[in-house]
This record gives C-alpha cells, structure tokens and sequence, in this order.
C-alpha cells in the first residue's frame, strides 16, 4: 500500500510541475489585453508587422520604436508609427507608439509567449469592433483650461499652437522653435499647460525644451475642445493664500502625484549592473524629464555592451512594477509619485534586475 502511494505522489508531482514552471515563467505575461495584430506605417501606407513583434516580444518585455525596428519603410518621408490592435474587457482597442516611444509588452497577454495574433481583428486602421478612436485616445482625466510658454518674468499663451499641434499628433517633441515666437530671447523657456483634474483642483504640466509632450493624460487632447478658463497666470495658485499648502502646491506645479512608487533603480546589463537610487534622486530633483544617455550615471558597468535604466516600482494595486529605459530613450517621472521630492528608494536589493 505504501508503495504504491509514493508511485502516485510522485507521478502527480512529475504531471504539475511544468504547469508550475509556467506560471512562474509567465508571470509577467498576464496582462488584460490580448493582441491581435500590429501594424506599421501611416493611414495610406502601412503593412503587417504582428511575426516581426512576436520577435521582438519573445526578446525584450519593452523596447524602443524606432525608424529602423521593423526593417521596411511603408511611407517612405512621412512619420510612421506602429498601431497595436488588441481584445481587452471593453472590446477591441487600438495601442499607438510613436519613433522614439517605449512599448511595453506588460499589459499584453502572453507577450513573451508569442501566442497571439491573427485572430478576429477588424482590418481597420482605425481600430473596429466597439472601438471609439477618440474615446480611446482623449480619455486622459485632465481637462486642459489653458497654456503658457516662456519664463516666469515673459511669457505669452499659446493656447491655441498646442491645439494645433494636438490635432495632429499625440506627442511631440518641444522645441524652442514649436511656438514660432521667443517670449524672452537668450533664456531658456518651457511650456506650462495648466489643466483641471477629477477632483476638481488646478494642476501646472510643465515641459522643458527637448522634453516629449505626451497628450494621453489630457481629456479631449486630438478634439482640441478644450482651453477656456485659465487666468494667465504663470504660476498655479498663485493668487490663493498658501501659507498653510506650500508644499501641496508645490507639488501640484512639479508634477508630484503619480501612481507609482519608486523602489529602487539599477543600471547596467543582467550580468553586471549597478545600484543608481541616489544618482536618480538627483537627476528627478533637477527635472522631472530627461533623456537616458551612457554618461547619464558617470559609470560604465559592462564596457562595451547597451546598458538600460531599470526602474522597480510599486503600484496602486500593491504588485511591483519594472519600467526599462533604454538609451537615448524618455525617462518622464510624472508617473512616479514624490518624483522631485526624491522620497522614495526605500527597498533596494543588490540582487534585483
């Protein structure tokens, strides 16, 4: 009797441990959105990329779209970009990555496997099935009363340009020729565009030249329906007594309340990569954006091989989170709540990558 209870103990163990394997293994491919197909290029010209993605996937959880990452020119001249088109609990919904943007496969369903693709999708550029283009894409939750461009003594609004540019595209890069005017020559200038949030508190953006405006945050973004019932003021707040919410205010103008928690941050490659919290703390005091360069952490931890910025991060849901910045990449810390403020990197591991 004995035996033959070991016999089948040990066959059970031998039958379950694949599947435990798996789930270990696939852990991180579990996200609420399965794939459908993928494709590059512009509205006129764009063709299927969904084998060249499975690749892409099964290699990196996130990487960088460039010009040169599917291998083909659709439009040749034109801006491209690579549409996602995936099932989630809503229906069907279309993922759009612009050339410099970091996809990441998180939110995708067996990303690393590869499993999916070619099944059901609507053939539409513009996404199909229950699929609402501008529902999809101006679903940000802050409504935007008003834009500013310059410094804190000259400035000028510029309400209107941004409207422009958001009608055409989602994200753009902000340069100190965007606007067509110098409000105050020989300085450096930024964009403030001043929103309203869901609770119904006055919030600044503010974009640096050379930083990436992303304009899935704001509600209506491509409609441009948007715009009334900023003041002109420079500064939020500015006319309200703030002795007693200096720092809540300061925090709103630095973009503070993001939904993640930064853990730690490391540098470097899996064989070798180093401990970059402080350096990052640094850099997150100095500006909320940057971009992501070799020289960024005055270190060089596996000499000759592309290295990454890792991010480890704690959400609203209590799981941790990884965001990888490869170079020459966008680190924005909007989504990191206490960014400027450097309040966190509390729970570093030597081991993590």
């Amino acid at each position: 009797m004995f035996p033959t209870r070991l016999v089948t103990s040990l066959l059970f163990a031998v039958a379950v441990l694949p599947t435990t394997l798996a789930q270990g293994q696939y852990s991180q491919d579990s996200g609420q959105y399965r794939i459908l197909s993928a494709q590059y290029g512009t509205e006129r010209n764009h063709v299927d990329v969904t084998n060249r993605l499975k690749e892409l996937a099964r290699s990196d959880r996130s990487f960088v779209m460039g010009n040169n990452t599917f291998g083909v020119d659709p439009d040749y001249g034109r801006v491209k970009v690579l549409r996602i088109y995936a099932r989630g609990p809503e229906g069907e919904r279309m993922f759009e990555f612009q050339e410099g943007s970091v996809v990441d496969g998180s939110q995708f369903r067996g990303w690393g496997r590869g499993d999916w693709g070619g099944e059901g999708w609507s053939g539409s550029w513009q996404g199909g099935g229950g699929y609402d283009r501008d529902r999809n894409r101006d679903d940000g939750q802050f409504v935007i009363l008003g834009a500013q461009y310059g410094t804190p003594e000259r400035h000028v609004d510029v309400t209107n340009r941004l409207k422009e540019l958001a009608r055409r595209d989602r994200t753009f890069v902000m340069g100190n020729n965007t606007f067509g005017v110098d409000p105050d020559y020989g300085r450096v200038k930024a964009l403030r565009i001043y929103a309203r949030g869901p609770d119904g508190r006055d919030r600044m953006f503010e974009f640096r030249e050379g930083s990436l405006v992303d304009g899935s945050q704001f509600r209506g973004w491509g409609r441009g329906d948007w715009g009334q019932g900023w003041s002109g003021r420079w500064e939020v707040g500015e006319d309200r007594d703030r002795d007693g919410d200096r720092d809540r205010y300061r925090d709103e103008r630095r973009g503070d309340e993001g939904q993640f928690v930064i853990l730690s941050a490391s540098y470097g490659t899996r064989r070798h990569h180093i401990d970059v919290t402080d350096r990052l703390k640094d850099l997150a005091r100095s500006d909320r954006t940057f971009v992501m360069s070799n020289n960024l952490f005055g270190t060089d931890p596996d000499y000759g091989r592309r290295k990454v910025l890792r991010i480890y991060a704690r959400g609203p849901d209590g799981n941790e989170r990884m965001f990888e910045f490869r170079e020459n990449s966008m680190v924005d810390g909007s989504q990191f709540r206490g960014w400027g403020r450097g309040e966190w990197g509390n729970e570093r591991r030597r081991d993590r990558w």
